[in-house]
Formats: C-alpha cells, sequence, structure tokens
C-alpha cells in the first residue's frame, strides 16, 4: 500500500518493480506450498501502464476447489502486498475451458499474462 514518511504529508506509490517484484515472490511462496499450479499477473501491471493508484490483476490456477469461483480468492491472503490486488482463481478445468474461449476476457488473459509459476 501507498506509504507516508514521517516527515512529510506525500504519499509515495510503489514502483513497478516493487510490485512485480512482490508478487513474483508472492506466487513463488504459494507454488512451493502446493496450493497453486500456476500463476500470473495481466493489466496494467502486465501491460506497463499502471500508475499511482492501479492495483495489480492476479489469476492463479489450482488443482482443484469446492468452493464457489467468487468465493476461492478469499482464502489467499494479498494484504502484504504494496498495492491493492485483485485475484482471480481458476481449478484446472476452468482454466482449460477459459483458454479455448472466445470471449473479449480470455483474449485478453491469454495475450496479456505474465506467467510468474
Amino acid at each position: 500500500m501507498p506509504v507516508r514518511s514521517l516527515s512529510s504529508s506525500v504519499l509515495k506509490w510503489p514502483t513497478k518493480s516493487e510490485v512485480t517484484r512482490a508478487v513474483t515472490n508472492w506466487l513463488h511462496q504459494l507454488s512451493r506450498t502446493g496450493r497453486i499450479v500456476r500463476g500470473g499477473y495481466f493489466g496494467s501491471y502486465a501491460r506497463g501502464d499502471a500508475g499511482v493508484g492501479s492495483d495489480i490483476d492476479i489469476v492463479v490456477t489450482v488443482t482443484g476447489d469446492e468452493l464457489a469461483f467468487e468465493k476461492r480468492s478469499v482464502t489467499f491472503d494479498t494484504t502484504h502486498l504494496p498495492v491493492p490486488a485483485d485475484l482471480l482463481v481458476y481449478t484446472e478445468e476452468e482454466r482449460a475451458d477459459l483458454a479455448t474461449a472466445d470471449s473479449r476476457f480470455a483474449r485478453v488473459l491469454r495475450d496479456e499474462t505474465v506467467w510468474i509459476v
């Protein structure tokens, strides 16, 4: 999250490299626990046009999950990331279906995602 200097009222937004490094480390930690099989980021940070106030869009694939799609992301802790995160959690089957879909969102995921793990 933005950090306020102790001697100033100015907020400093994290740089792109700070954000992507934090997301990379987070995804590597998750992959070592076996919690995810694939993970990356897309959107403004992947395109290179993120600015002050941008969140990071993260997509992960899990082997299987009994929770509904809408509830899966709350089981992941993104609070230590330096900016707000929008996390999408798909099962392998859902990601396979999305990979062959012809929707605009499916094309964005295919074309923009920077895969880390």
